[in-house]
């Protein structure tokens, strides 16, 4: 029996459960989506091992996604996951013709499919994406990964995982972003001063945030921050927040859907980015097309990017903000350095993947 087209299998931890699911995964989620619409004639099979909740197959955006339910649990349920998974992949290769496995981090999904790339003869690639750069990543003494087969999210990320792995990755390829998700803004007026938006857990440091708004206040009673997210965090930020006396300078939104905070960065005048740690910060690439100024301690990228400043220290970086603010003529125009059509085409040059051959 011949296989059907040509097919790449993505395997990543979560995945959006409907296309109405903007918060999973967003950065991967442009990714997937545009590489879809860049490379129409290629079949893509999303594997997501965790998230959705519910085992069930379904498509997103002309994408076929098979999601396990695993809801992260213990060490036998995972272990049953994984057979589940296992048997899913043979029955793809017998199906398909497969260009390859793209794994999304260097996690459980990376692990297995070394294994089954290896057994069968496929290509098979490892996105670090983040934390998984990071010292004690169990995964990487039983994959064992060559150079070439790693994908670095950025350059600090490729240094990063070469310091703690003695291996330097072969490739680098941001996510990007898609200029298509903004919409036109609904006035000009840039009437948030400061906007933060991420995961709020301890590595975010958002409780900087706060400090820097407590010490612009004396120079800027008035002064207007914004911060989006959720996580564990955000019962003490509120606590904090009511402690300084900041109920009218400082507001915690919550989780927004994704195109709500594009909008947000729209009206922004600066992004602070308080991240310890960070693989690229796609919100930072998003804002400086939403045309604010942005300023974090992570440096992703060696080359310079217009509208970005970095320090490493908080007192600099309250200094960096004050000037910015005092800047009556700062430059809102958009900044573009890594749109996402570069990265799939990027990705899809590594799989030796050419649609006009196909077409």
């Amino acid at each position: 029996m011949s296989k059907q087209g040509k097919t790449l299998v993505i395997l990543s931890p979560g995945f959006p459960a409907n296309e109405a699911d903007s918060t999973c995964v967003p950065p991967q989620q442009v990714f997937v989506k545009n590489l879809k619409q860049n490379f129409p004639s290629l079949n893509i099979i999303v594997l997501a091992f965790q998230y959705p909740f519910l085992r069930s197959e379904y498509q997103w955006h002309g994408i076929t996604v098979i999601a396990f339910g695993g809801e992260n649990k213990g060490r036998f349920s995972r272990l049953r996951n994984w057979i589940r998974i296992w048997i899913k992949l043979r029955k793809l290769n017998k199906q398909y013709e497969l260009i390859g496995l793209l794994s999304f981090w260097m996690g459980e999904c990376a692990f297995m499919a070394n294994i089954f790339a290896k057994r069968n003869g496929l290509k098979h690639f490892y996105w670090i994406l983040g934390q998984d750069a990071m010292p004690g990543n169990k995964y990487f003494k039983w994959i064992k990964p060559k150079e070439e087969s790693l994908i670095a999210l950025s350059d600090f990320i490729a240094k990063e995982f070469c310091k703690n792995y003695k291996i330097k990755p072969g490739h680098v390829i941001p996510v990007g972003i898609d200029p298509t998700m903004f919409g036109i803004p609904a006035s000009s007026e840039r009437d948030i001063d400061i906007l933060g938006a991420g995961s709020l857990i301890p590595l975010k440091q958002y409780y900087l945030f706060i400090d820097a708004i407590k010490y612009l206040k004396d120079d800027y009673p008035n002064i207007r921050g914004v911060i989006c997210g959720k996580g564990p965090e955000f019962e003490p930020l509120q606590a904090m927040i009511k402690s300084l006396h900041l109920e009218k300078n400082v507001e915690l939104m919550g989780e927004l859907p994704h195109t709500c905070v594009l909008a947000l960065m729209q009206r922004a005048k600066i992004f602070v980015h308080t991240s310890a740690y960070e693989g690229f910060g796609v919100v930072c690439l998003e804002a400086l097309y939403a045309g604010t100024q942005v300023v974090s301690f992570v440096k992703p990228m060696d080359a310079i990017i217009k509208h970005w400043h970095f320090t490493q220290l908080p007192g600099y970086m309250l200094k960096v903000v004050r000037d910015l603010l005092a800047n009556p003529v700062a430059d809102h125009s958009p900044v573009l350095p890594y749109p996402v059509n570069d990265s799939t085409k990027a990705m899809m040059k590594l799989f030796d993947y050419n649609e006009a051959a196909i077409s």
